[in-house]
């Protein structure tokens, strides 16, 4: 028995895992390296292995840094079984469509560049298409209900836990049995935070002999969530009376349905008023919220009450969808009266760019961040303070208030971390991996009773 790890080492994104047992590989999760030009050309290189030779695929959930890099595993030899949760299934398969889809705009830009310098044109294709990855959808299985144990082969079973981080995430504990010896190996994936809306708060975890654990938040605490909604409130009562618009950069995936929650609520309790205007301005968010709408088996008490009682938890007076670009163009008409949800969450792409080159310059504007921004983004650069920015090729003036509302994050925070850790019952050996380095050092010196590992990238350890 031996375990690999062939991403997310001491960074955030591309975190992919794999174990050996019983001349069977089984992967667990393999994402999109994100960041800047040289962590992103990590993509095109060699996995650490043989795509062909994995035989299961395990899948804690549909973040791209999670599942982004699937349809090129298919693309090299991968015939394996995918398996993951129905609602996990339907996110990656948008998600996946969608980073297709980038690829090959991206792949058309740069071979219209060379082309217009006479540079070579040969090596210049995308990660992968659209046909790649809607095959990687024929490698997909469903394994439903949480904390049921699941058979892969001999001696290799699987158990999912509800993680609580997005629509159908899970931890995953995989049992081992090879010559006589058993060893449970538990992968925290990305865990949520506790008391959020919409979803359960994770599960406890069961006791196990390794952890392979996430640390995106090892070295901090959250604002408690109370105190953001009503500043998310403020915000719009305050921009909304001096006659401006409201932009909220979002990521698709849990963060806009989040924020549509919260709305629909301060129309309810009369915190914001119900003539507000608010426009979903992202058709792979709106999408999602479909997606969120068909699976209410993943939400907590509260959110299935309202779904039970037919009312729809993401619905609010004056809500508007908009897929089309043409929609999305004639919401820059609005000078003033409207919240307008739009990715990118980091105005790296997306249509809130658009929205931010029509309301950025006005006085009466307002910005909010309900997520991360890394540095070197449009986004980190307006929250920095930056008073000019170029977007579309123009330096524009930012005069509209920014503010950067925490508490709403998916993540869970160092105090989090630490108590679903200490509910595994003392590992022989934790791995930390999903963090930066700082985080992952911080984390790891509150770890007392067990052995400390943090993985340089294809470093294999026995089990």
């Amino acid at each position: 028995m031996q375990i690999e790890f062939h991403g997310a080492n001491k960074n955030v994104t591309g975190s992919c895992h794999l174990v050996k047992c019983n001349s069977k590989q089984i992967l667990v999760d393999c994402g999109m390296y994100q960041g800047g030009r040289e962590l992103e050309e990590e993509n095109s290189d060699d996995f650490g292995f043989d795509p062909a030779a994995i035989d299961f695929f395990i899948l804690t959930h549909a973040h791209l840094d999670h599942c982004g890099r699937i349809p090129l595993l298919v693309k090299r030899g991968f015939r394996g079984k995918i398996v993951s949760t129905p609602a996990t299934r339907e996110l990656a398969r948008l998600v996946m469509l969608d980073s297709a889809r980038l690829q090959e705009e991206e792949a058309e830009y740069r071979l219209k560049k060379a082309k217009r310098h006479n540079n070579r044109t040969e090596d210049i294709a995308p990660l992968y298409d659209t046909l790649d990855a809607l095959n990687s959808l024929d490698y997909f299985t469903d394994i439903t209900g949480f904390q049921k144990r699941h058979r892969l082969a001999e001696g290799i079973s699987i158990t999912f836990y509800d993680a609580g981080h997005i629509l159908g995430s899970a931890a995953v504990a995989m049992d081992l049995e090879e010559g006589g010896r058993k060893r449970r190996v538990l992968f925290s994936g990305d865990l949520g935070y506790s008391n959020r809306v919409i979803l359960r708060d994770p599960a406890a975890p069961p006791q196990a002999d390794v952890v392979v654990m996430e640390t995106t938040y090892g070295d901090r605490l959250h604002k408690q969530l109370g105190p953001s909604i009503d500043e998310l409130y403020d915000v719009i009562n305050t921009t909304l009376g001096r006659g401006g618009n409201v932009l909220i950069p979002s990521f698709a995936l849990e963060r806009a349905q989040e924020v549509l929650y919260h709305l629909r609520e301060g129309v309810e309790n009369g915190a914001i008023p119900e003539t507000i205007r608010v426009f979903l301005d992202s058709p792979m968010a709106i999408s999602a919220t479909q997606i969120f709408r068909r699976h209410p088996e993943c939400y907590d008490e509260e959110a299935l009450r309202i779904f039970r009682s037919g009312a729809d938890p993401f619905a609010l007076p004056g809500l508007h969808f908009t897929r089309e670009t043409a929609e999305s163009i004639a919401i820059n008409r609005f000078e003033g009266g409207a919240v307008i949800i739009a990715g990118s969450g980091m105005c790296t792409g997306g249509r809130i760019r658009h929205h931010l080159k029509h309301n950025i310059w006005r006085r009466e504007a307002s910005i909010v961040f309900v997520g991360f921004a890394a540095k070197g983004t449009l986004g980190r650069r307006i929250i920095d303070g930056e008073k000019m920015v170029r977007i579309f090729g123009e330096e524009i003036k930012v005069r509209a208030d920014v503010y950067t509302i925490g508490g709403f994050s998916a993540h869970a925070d160092q105090k989090e971390l630490l108590a679903w850790h200490r509910q595994t019952g003392g590992p022989e050996t934790t791995f930390l991996v999903h963090g930066e380095e700082s985080s992952m050092e911080a984390f790891k010196g509150l770890l007392g009773d067990t052995t400390v590992e943090v993985p340089e990238p294809h470093q294999a350890y026995p089990l």
